[in-house]
């Protein structure tokens, strides 16, 4: 296993398995590097080619994946026309859709959020504006800051055609555009099956925003999405 893969939230995840969800959480870190779309959030133009708003409430699923999924179910949480956002797995089979297992970065599975969205108030290009924008650096290749490993890939696994026409054209966009420094490397995958992660990964950043690693790499993404955002942030 490589030791910078499982790191700090595999001794979390020990210690939370141990006393359960503990007021107080003391971890070891590595140390934390600043993401380049914090950097570039404002620089990052809404897509060209986006599914029609529709004129009455209606649920839809998005799947994303870019990093650790806290900070990603985190952002999501606060969207307005967000229902639900869910940490999860997605890529890889039932059997080693687990924590411990997914950590070892051999499942196939990357860490996942499952998006429900009206489209009416959020549509599908906007939510990959923020994605893109505030959620995660998309030029980092299977890893995101201190977190090593293809579980902590950029994937967009697309739940239909529309989906992956959206995608596409927005990644191509982008890159076009030179919105950042490198090349996306974010891949745009067929929809697999979404496997709700452990009940101590849900919510956490609601739960424990004075965590070291929430505080100091997730809180300025909500900072981020509020301020780049503000039409579409929520308390």
């Amino acid at each position: 296993m490589n030791v910078a893969t499982f790191c700090w939230r595999a001794i979390l995840a020990a210690g939370l398995a141990v006393v359960g969800l503990a007021a107080t959480v003391f971890l070891v870190r590595c140390p934390v590097m600043p993401s380049a779309s914090a950097t570039s959030s404002s620089a990052i133009p809404a897509p060209m080619v986006d599914e029609p708003a529709t004129g009455r409430p209606k649920a839809e699923t998005a799947v994303l994946a870019g990093g650790c999924f806290w900070g990603v179910q985190g952002v999501f949480q606060h969207v307005k026309g967000v229902a639900v956002a869910e940490s999860g797995y997605a890529g890889g089979d039932a059997a080693t859709a687990d924590y411990e297992t997914v950590s070892t970065g051999s499942t196939g599975h990357a860490e996942s959020v499952r998006i429900i969205y009206d489209p009416a108030q959020v549509t599908f290009g906007k939510l990959l504006q923020i994605f893109f924008a505030v959620v995660q650096d998309p030029t980092e290749l299977n890893r995101q800051g201190p977190d090593v490993g293809t579980q902590y890939r950029s994937v967009i696994f697309a739940q239909d055609a529309t989906q992956r026409n959206i995608a596409d054209a927005y990644i191509a966009q982008l890159n076009q555009a030179g919105a950042f420094p490198a090349p996306i490397v974010t891949n745009v995958s067929p929809a697999t099956q979404f496997f709700p992660a452990e009940a101590y990964h849900q919510d956490f950043l609601n739960l424990h925003p004075d965590n070291p690693y929430i505080a100091s790499y997730d809180m300025p993404k909500l900072d981020a999405l509020k301020s780049t955002f503000p039409d579409l942030y929520r308390d």
